[in-house]
């Protein structure tokens, strides 16, 4: 503030100076024009007051300011002595913890320099330890090479090697009297229930395909059943689901279709339509349509039927419906309905000599391929299928889990369940039973060859029983007697492992030395 005060006076003061000049020559020249002499001796005296007046004014001006910046300068000045006092203060108070902090640094190195000399003395009364041990026992080690004449690397190979055989001749002992120990408590009374159960109950097998043959009387009825322009054929093949094969085979029409019911449908009414001899469209839809009713009662003939040959009763009439329908349909080229009575007799065998409810057991053999009826129809597998139908119809739960358990889909939680299980496999293993392509069959048998060929010592091996049992013929100086045990249950635990078969593989492994000589 006092600067901008004397910045100020000073333009000031000199613009009263100028006005008083300007003032002083213009009363000059007006008064040589107008007055006298003596005016203008007045007016210069007028203008010398204007100006000491003006003069005064900035000099009181300029004391006003020195003394406003003097005391700011005074005030900044004691300011500035109190912040540097504080400041030192405040330096005193981090210089005294520095002080302490290296105080507390140097008593923490003291400490570890006399660790690391105790340590460092340790260390070498420890080296000395050491060589003196590594002596010793070198010197043990020479002794005992001396006395034994062998070094320690080949006394080290001779002890492996001989824990190795001994090792590996209590583990094959230990194999095979578990084994021993084990089909004596199990495989007796397991063999001998299986064998009364087969023996109790044997039924024919009718292998259905998914093509049906219907004979005609004659090549002229094959123009016929196709008509005008096909649309008979259009006709019969539109009501039944079913395609009509017909081709050059003489006196025959191939029916071919993937549900069987529906095929079974297609050749009632086609073989009611050649008896008849009048075909025509109207005639195809009323054939059908009796040949349908026909199937139907049929169907529920054939559940009742099996019901009653397996002696399970008290079933609701959708499911006998649903056993009927399985009449129709194949597995492998076993017939299922006939594959659920044969599972509903042995699971009632295996029941009964285990003593357990024989009728419930029945009962759960005889719906555990329930879902097979339609499994065409619907989505999912047969065992989902099988289990919404007997939740649907509110079944046994020991029944549900049979059906849901039969295939290792899930665990089983009776002892019911793993009977069907047993039957279900004894039924579909049994030779005859089933159908295989020749491509399943070979590749098959190649598996099981192959997987036995990848162990080590294995010289051939032969799949044989329709991959039933498989002899592995092994080398007599890779493999010992020992070796023979563990290596037929190695090979038994990945063809489980890997393959899927049914019934069981019989693993046998042969171990046989041959001398030839000649006599000359």
């Amino acid at each position: 503030m006092p600067e901008i005060s004397i910045i100020i006076a000073i333009p000031v003061l000199i613009v009263l100076i100028i006005v008083a000049i300007f003032v002083t020559k213009s009363l000059t020249t007006t008064s040589l024009k107008k007055s006298s002499e003596g005016k203008i001796g007045n007016a210069e005296n007028k203008a010398r007051e204007i100006i000491d007046n003006a003069v005064k004014t900035a000099e009181a001006k300029k004391k006003e300011s020195l003394l406003e910046i003097k005391e700011e300068s005074i005030k900044n000045k004691n300011e500035l002595e109190k912040e540097t006092k504080e400041r030192r203060q405040e330096l005193s108070r981090y210089e005294k913890r520095v002080l302490g902090k290296e105080e507390a640094v140097d008593k923490r190195n003291d400490a570890l320099n006399r660790r690391e000399s105790e340590l460092s003395k340790n260390e070498d009364k420890l080296k000395q330890k050491e060589a003196k041990l590594s002596e010793l026992t070198s010197q043990k080690v020479q002794e005992l090479e001396r006395i034994s004449g062998l070094t320690s690397e080949q006394a080290k190979e001779i002890l492996i090697q001989t824990v190795k055989d001994d090792v590996k001749v209590d583990i094959a002992k230990m194999i095979k009297e578990l084994n021993e120990q084990a089909k004596e408590d199990a495989d007796k009374y397991a063999r001998e229930i299986v064998v009364t159960a087969i023996q109790r109950y044997a039924a024919d097998n009718v292998a259905e395909s998914t093509i049906s043959v219907v004979q005609l009387p004659n090549d002229e009825m094959k123009g016929r059943i196709i008509g005008r322009e096909g649309r008979n054929i259009r006709t019969l093949e539109t009501m039944t689901g079913v395609e009509l094969i017909i081709d050059d085979t003489p006196e025959a029409v191939v029916l071919s279709g993937f549900d069987p019911v529906r095929r079974e449908v297609a050749r009632i009414a086609l073989e009611k339509l050649i008896l008849d001899g009048r075909i025509h469209p109207a005639k195809i839809e009323e054939t059908v349509e009796k040949a349908r009713k026909e199937v139907d009662a049929k169907i529920k003939e054939e559940g009742e039927a099996a019901t009653l040959e397996v002696g399970v009763h008290g079933l609701h009439p959708e499911i006998v419906k649903y056993l009927g329908r399985m009449k129709f349909r194949t597995s492998y080229g076993q017939n299922a309905l006939q594959h659920s009575i044969e599972v509903a007799q042995l699971s009632g065998l295996l029941a009964s000599e285990l003593g357990l409810d024989v009728r419930l057991a029945k009962r759960a053999g005889l719906l555990h391929d329930i879902g097979k009826s339609i499994d065409h129809e619907v989505e999912g597998s047969h065992i989902e299928v099988g289990s919404e139908i007997a939740r649907k119809y509110k079944e046994n739960e020991v029944v549900i889990n049979s059906i849901e358990s039969h295939h290792g889909d899930k665990e089983p939680t009776s002892l019911i369940s793993c009977v069907v299980q047993a039957a279900d496999a004894i039924s579909a293993a049994r030779p005859g039973a089933r159908r295989e392509t020749l491509d399943t069959y070979t590749h098959r048998l190649k598996q099981l060859e192959d997987l036995t060929n990848e162990f080590k010592g294995v010289d051939k091996s032969f799949a044989i029983q329709a991959g039933r049992e498989i002899r592995v013929m092994v080398v007599p100086e890779q493999v010992s007697d020992a070796d023979m045990i563990i290596m037929a249950r190695d090979i038994s635990k990945k063809i489980e492992d890997t393959l899927s078969y049914p019934g069981q593989v019989k693993v046998n492994v042969i171990r046989e030395s041959r001398v030839v000589d000649y006599a000359k």
